[in-house]
């Protein structure tokens, strides 16, 4: 059977969960549809279009599997602001623009453009938006609405209407405040219901149940209109022929002015920053392990807005939370997508007019959740325990948007980033020098404890000014392959960096991969946490009380072989001397020991300089020694390639083992003593040797001295250096060293 055949056969097979995920999906699409939509000053059937057309189009050309689109919460105010200065067939221009900007940004292959911002920002200008839902649905959620001109007055009226609601003159007013608060709970409190069943039916659709069910009591039961105000019910909800044929013109009239422009780039920075932060979200849950394209997903998204915007709806973009939702429930391809618009279709034909009879509290109820979850308090602790410096920015970038507008508020969040990264390094020119230079270097590795494995050193600084030049290396590297990302000659690594770093180390750790990163032993941080910016330290002998990740991997490594570990530098050298690995090397000091009480094996990474001057320079890598009970040759032994050729030729002469062609072949051996070194490689050794993978080896007489490569070794490296050592002191001595 051919692929193409296997795939229509998978697809098939899966077709029944996807449409049964779709339709759980739409459950909360819909009123989240038309709560987005009115949040936005849209008609609240904006929002169902936005996700049908998004829907479609995307499920049938993006580039994600489980990702589901439609509106977008951080996009309520950017749209707000634009429905208010240029109208809504203006707005719907500005949209249709926006989303051919994404469509460009797509086919420039410019996806990468959201890793230029700071996280901590990206954080600030979520709790703002959220802060901007939260401050105008809330007065509506408690039968208040009121008009302000800025988002702080929203947001300070607050208390003056929570008092209000216990003193509304109108039973109208009360039940609406009623409806809303009880909605508002079961928002908070029905999610910890856990019952399989029960969560087949989504919060917001309950929501949607209970309150059409709320109006036909009163209308059949009790022969009594709906208590609640007229004025807080859905209203304007069009039959499916009505939409086709109420389809608004776009006004591209003030396309030459700044604010159609200024709401155009508002729109396709935040619409962007949430669908990319989202696909790389939903990329984590996928159970397939498969990476989106995010390049073509940027490209559907952007004709999605287009169609959208042409059609009455808003911009499209990819949400999280129903992704989620769509994994959870057994989605496992674009399908699902395509099935959650399908399903809001036949909602809108078969039950338009039953959406009037919902209360616009109870909707505007679970956009109030939202805004809460954008700017919840624990997220404020999240970022403090990362760093003190990490809330100047999200704060920074938070009060901004909220006085000023968004763009300005990310612009100014990625300045507070540069500032603080200048202070804290004391040293504007280490930017200013390295901010253009190709700072990573990846090569495939041969060699070692994998076949395929890939290694890949930053210099000078990463941050997120550069950060997109080390993406760029990882996404080309499978992720089922083994990864060491080295950071010894970096001075300078931000938070964003880290936090990046550890969503590949998830991703390759559920794909099969191993990803490691190594040479942050140096650096300095203010915080215990993963993410905490890192600074190189300037004194050789500053010991930190912290250890980092590979340290604290190190020191469980240690007690699995039950040996003693020792993070701290020593230059206490002098043991290293007679090897002539360093007759003409400097060693600067040895760290993070790994060794048994005897000192008959020690692992260590070592720091040792080649040349002086502006010929200096500085090598860290990771060394055993082995002591050993009797006295043996002394040698070195490499594996022969060009290199060693030239040194044969140059008199530094090879020698052969008889009977052992293949090694003298594979093998460059020298040594003073000839006839000795042949006589100590038996045929044992010799077929250790070619056995095993390549390693320098180096004896002094009574140790050796065992390396790979010239480079900080990852945990799993160590691992392997420590067995071949134990083997190899085994199979030269006959019998095991106990450790």
């Amino acid at each position: 059977m051919s692929p193409k055949e296997n795939k229509i056969a998978t697809f098939f097979k899966a077709l029944p969960k996807n449409i049964f995920s779709g339709f759980v999906v739409s459950l909360i699409a819909l009123p989240l549809g038309l709560g987005l939509a009115m949040a936005s000053d849209a008609p609240p059937i904006a929002g169902i279009i936005t996700a049908v057309v998004g829907g479609i189009l995307v499920s049938i050309l993006g580039g994600s599997h489980v990702t589901i689109t439609g509106p977008g919460n951080g996009l309520v105010g950017g749209l707000l602001i634009a429905m208010t200065v240029l109208g809504p067939t203006g707005a719907y221009a500005a949209i249709i623009a926006s989303g051919v900007v994404l469509l460009i940004l797509g086919f420039l292959r410019l996806g990468k453009l959201a890793d230029f911002f700071p996280s901590s920002a990206i954080q600030g200008m979520l709790a703002a938006i959220g802060l901007i839902i939260l401050g105008k649905q809330f007065h509506i959620m408690m039968g208040n609405e009121i008009k302000r001109d800025g988002k702080i007055q929203y947001l300070l009226e607050i208390p003056a209407t929570i008092k209000g609601a216990f003193s509304y003159d109108s039973t109208g007013l009360t039940y609406a405040a009623i409806a809303g608060v009880l909605s508002l709970a079961i928002m908070v409190f029905y999610p910890k219901i856990r019952n399989k069943y029960l969560q087949l039916v989504p919060a917001p659709m309950w929501i949607v149940l209970l309150s059409i069910g709320f109006s036909y009591y009163y209308e059949l039961i009790l022969k009594l209109p709906n208590p609640i105000d007229p004025a807080y019910m859905v209203s304007n909800i069009p039959a499916l022929g009505q939409i086709v044929s109420d389809i608004p013109t776009p006004d591209f009239s003030t396309i030459g002015t700044l604010p159609f422009w200024s709401s155009v780039v508002a729109l396709t920075l935040i619409a962007s920053i949430e669908s990319l932060l989202s696909i790389k979200a939903v990329d984590k849950l996928d159970p397939q392990k498969r990476r989106s394209n995010i390049n073509r997903d940027l490209k559907a998204l952007g004709l999605a807005t287009v169609g959208s915007g042409f059609l009455g709806g808003l911009n499209v973009v990819t949400v999280i939370a129903r992704s989620s939702v769509n994994v959870n429930n057994g989605g496992t391809n674009r399908s699902a997508n395509f099935f959650h618009a399908g399903f809001l279709v036949l909602f809108i034909a078969l039950f338009s007019t039953q959406l009037t009879r919902i209360p616009l509290p109870a909707l505007m109820a679970i956009l109030v959740y939202t805004g809460y979850k954008l700017a919840s308090p624990v997220m404020i602790g999240k970022i403090f325990s990362i760093g003190r410096e990490q809330l100047i920015i999200f704060f920074g970038t938070l009060i901004t948007t909220l006085f000023l507008d968004l763009i300005t508020g990310i612009a100014v969040g990625v300045l507070i980033t540069f500032i603080i990264h200048i202070i804290v390094n004391k040293n504007m020119a280490l930017f200013i020098r390295n901010v253009l230079k190709p700072n990573v270097l990846m090569f495939k590795e041969s060699e070692g404890i994998s076949d395929n494995s890939y290694y890949v050193s930053v210099k000078h600084f990463c941050t997120f000014l550069n950060y997109y030049k080390l993406k760029e290396k990882l996404d080309a590297i499978s992720e089922d392959t083994d990864v060491v990302v080295d950071f010894s000659m970096c001075e300078f690594v931000d938070h964003t960096v880290m936090e990046n770093l550890h969503n590949y180390q998830e991703l390759f750790s559920k794909r099969g991969g191993h990803f490691e990163v190594i040479g942050l032993d140096m650096h300095d941080t203010k915080s215990e946490h993963p993410f905490a910016l890192r600074r190189l330290l300037p004194i050789s002998n500053v010991i930190k009380n912290n250890l980092t990740r590979r340290q604290v991997a190190l020191e469980e490594l240690a007690k699995d072989y039950h040996l003693e570990y020792n993070a701290q530098k020593s230059t206490e050298t002098h043991f290293l001397e007679s090897f002539y690995c360093f007759r003409t090397k400097k060693i600067e000091h040895i760290n993070n020991r790994i060794s048994n009480p005897e000192n008959i094996i020690n692992s260590f990474d070592i720091t040792f300089s080649e040349g002086e001057f502006i010929a200096k320079e500085i090598i860290r890598t990771t060394m055993l020694i082995i002591k050993l009970p009797k006295a043996i040759p002394s040698f070195k032994i490499d594996r022969e390639g060009l290199l060693e050729k030239f040194y044969s030729l140059a008199g530094y002469k090879d020698i052969d083992i008889k009977n052992h062609s293949d090694f003298s072949n594979r093998f460059y051996l020298v040594g003073e003593n000839e006839q000795a070194i042949r006589e100590f490689f038996s045929d044992d050794l010799v077929h250790f040797f070619e056995s095993n993978p390549y390693y320098h080896i180096e004896s002094n007489g009574d140790q050796l001295l065992i390396f790979n490569k010239e480079r900080i070794a990852s945990i799993k490296e160590i691992k392997a250096l420590l067995d071949y050592g134990k083997r190899l002191q085994h199979v030269i001595c006959k019998e095991p060293v106990a450790v």
